[in-house]
């Protein structure tokens, strides 16, 4: 007899479905047994992450520490003095390391000033080469300032104008608007314009919308008639330079001319500026002026119509001045300026006789005075007073404290047992590493951690020096009684540093004992490439990465283990289903009244036959 097939082996895979036996939970349990010491070792991990963690923030926290002793390690960083003025409006002052102690008198007779080139005046083309105005539009250029659009009032009566509308065209309406009582015309030799009337005229009111009259400088002025006329014109001419609009329309009297070819060039002080006069504005070029290496400042002064160049540094300095190609100096009247000569600065130190800088900051070290520098800021006298910079070490010192402190606590934090506070605060104490309950530190039972600690404070309350000064405690840096921190007296440091300078010096820059040199030492050690902070932080990244390598490696076993004994129970299952077929073949074959002798026909996994 031929065995029965199957028609699916996957519908078999369905656990028990042939055999009864849920050998799904059979597989996950096995999988779940082997996988027990995943857990143990992802927490070994986590842990071994959290305490390098922990020694990177120890390592920082000691590379503060040691940037101050380097500080502190300079006996020049102990010679810093500082500057004071009696008058600090007359003169200020700086020192540098070594600046002799003392107190100077500083006198001023005469500031620096700087030179400047005041271009001739320069006069702007008029609003109109003739006095037909019918072809000059109020937006033109031409106008020193822009006129708007909008309403202004001639004795009384309002006059609509638009930025499109002709200057013709609004004296027109001035002279409808009022009946023919006020006339207005334009001069072009004078460049005004003039309103006309028989009877005195009124300008203006707080309703006006534009600016017509403001912009052409027609104000109300009360003046008496000539010849029986009644007059009011332009306080100035009218023409204006434009200093944004492009060099050769920017309405110079003398046009900007670049040479023709766009490369237009001057020279200021001997540096060369290149222009163009199609393409750069009068402002594009003033600029460039500014940020080239010519030494000058250009500006155009509205209120005078002169360009000027001014000096970038002070004292009695001549300027050259050149055009190349084109006529730029010349068009904007600075080669046709005069020089306005700067000053010299006029002083006496000490009773000195009189000294000349061309700048008001000058440097005494001629004088015997090195590193003191004095910026005269007004005529008069000053004592300047050089001193030690006591404030600027006791600061340092301070920090030094304070990240000394910073190192002990936070490894303190992670060596000893925390609990949570039964004042009701919210907030977290922690107790000594042998005694209370609680969460024990991250580092707790680390001897390295705690070496640093124990190493710190020795050498900090290490005394070096015999004298006034032998150690920290001398200059009001000690210990709270309680921990490895130190708080700091400030008062008893000030005295220290104004009264024992020298000897506090020597308590940090000692070569030999002194403490920026015994912890310097230490330091370098400690965070050295083969020091205690480099080698725990790779121990524990060696032993982080070998638990990864383990847990990817168990699981990759464990996935595999599942895979075959998942192939073996559906193979289990495919048998067994097969004998079922067969078994309920032979039943319903000997069960049969037909049934005969002969050998039955193989079942298939289709039907009985």
């Amino acid at each position: 007899m031929a065995a029965a097939t199957s028609s699916s082996s996957t519908s078999l895979a369905l656990a028990g479905l042939a055999s009864g036996i849920n050998w799904t939970n059979i597989i996950n349990d096995a999988a779940a047994a082997a996988s027990a010491p995943i857990t143990q070792w992802k927490a070994e991990e986590t842990t071994d992450n959290s305490e390098n963690t922990a020694y990177q923030t120890i390592g920082a926290d000691l590379t503060n520490l040691q940037n101050d002793v380097t500080t502190l390690s300079s006996p020049g960083f102990f010679q810093s003095t500082a500057a004071a003025s009696s008058e600090p409006t007359i003169a200020t002052a700086t020192t540098q390391t070594g600046t002799p102690d003392g107190t100077y008198t500083f006198s001023v007779s005469q500031l620096a000033t700087a030179s400047a080139q005041n271009g001739a005046t320069v006069a702007a083309q008029p609003i109109s080469a003739t006095d037909d105005v019918s072809n000059v539009d109020l937006n033109s250029t031409a106008f020193a300032d822009p006129i708007t659009g909008g309403t202004f009032t001639v004795d009384g009566h309002t006059i609509t104008v638009a930025t499109t509308d002709t200057l013709q065209s609004v004296f027109t309406q001035i002279n409808t608007a009022t009946g023919g009582a006020v006339t207005a015309s334009y001069d072009s030799a004078t460049d005004e314009i003039t309103l006309s009337s028989a009877a005195p005229i009124t300008l203006g009111s707080s309703a006006d919308t534009s600016n017509f009259l403001q912009a052409n400088q027609l104000y109300t002025n009360g003046a008496a008639a000539v010849n029986g006329t009644y007059s009011v014109s332009s306080l100035n001419a009218l023409g204006g330079i434009n200093i944004n609009a492009m060099a050769n329309q920017s309405n110079l009297g003398t046009t900007i001319s670049d040479g023709g070819n766009g490369q237009g060039a001057f020279e200021i002080n001997g540096v060369t500026i290149n222009f163009d006069a199609s393409t750069d504005s009068l402002n594009d070029i003033l600029q460039a002026i500014n940020s080239s290496a010519a030494g000058v400042t250009a500006t155009y002064d509205g209120a005078n119509n002169r360009f000027v160049l001014t000096n970038n540094n002070t004292g009695d300095l001549g300027m050259t001045l050149q055009d190349v190609t084109g006529n730029f100096l010349a068009a904007t009247g600075l080669s046709g300026g005069t020089l306005q000569d700067g000053a010299n600065l006029q002083y006496s130190l000490d009773g000195s006789k009189t000294l000349t800088s061309e700048s008001n900051t000058i440097d005494a070290s001629p004088q015997g005075l090195t590193g003191l520098s004095i910026t005269a800021l007004a005529t008069g006298a000053a004592s300047i007073t050089v001193s030690p910079d006591t404030s600027t070490i006791a600061t340092a010192i301070t920090s030094f404290v304070n990240d000394y402190n910073t190192v002990q606590k936070y490894i303190s934090s992670q060596t000893t047992m925390s609990s949570s506070s039964a004042s009701g605060t919210g907030g977290t104490s922690s107790t000594s590493s042998g005694s209370g309950t609680g969460t024990p530190g991250l580092l707790m039972g680390d001897m390295d951690a705690e070496g640093i600690a124990t190493d710190l404070r020795q050498l900090m309350d290490a005394s070096p020096l015999s004298g006034i000064v032998e150690n920290l405690n001398d200059i009001g840096i000690i210990s709270n009684g309680t921990d490895n921190t130190l708080s700091t007296n400030s008062l008893v440091l000030n005295d220290a540093l104004s009264n024992n300078l020298d000897q506090v010096t020597q308590l940090f820059t000692d070569p030999t004992s002194g403490l920026a040199a015994t912890l310097g030492s230490y330091l370098t050690d400690a965070l050295a490439s083969s020091g205690v902070i480099a080698s725990k932080e790779q121990n524990f990244t060696n032993e982080s990465a070998g638990l990864a390598t383990s847990i990817t490696n168990l699981q990759s076993q464990i996935t595999s283990q599942e895979s075959e004994m998942e192939s073996q129970f559906v193979a289990m299952e495919d048998a067994i289903s097969s004998i079922d077929i067969d078994k309920q073949y032979l039943t319903a074959y000997f069960d049969s009244p037909n049934t005969t002798t002969d050998a039955p026909t193989a079942a298939t996994s289709t039907g009985s036959g």
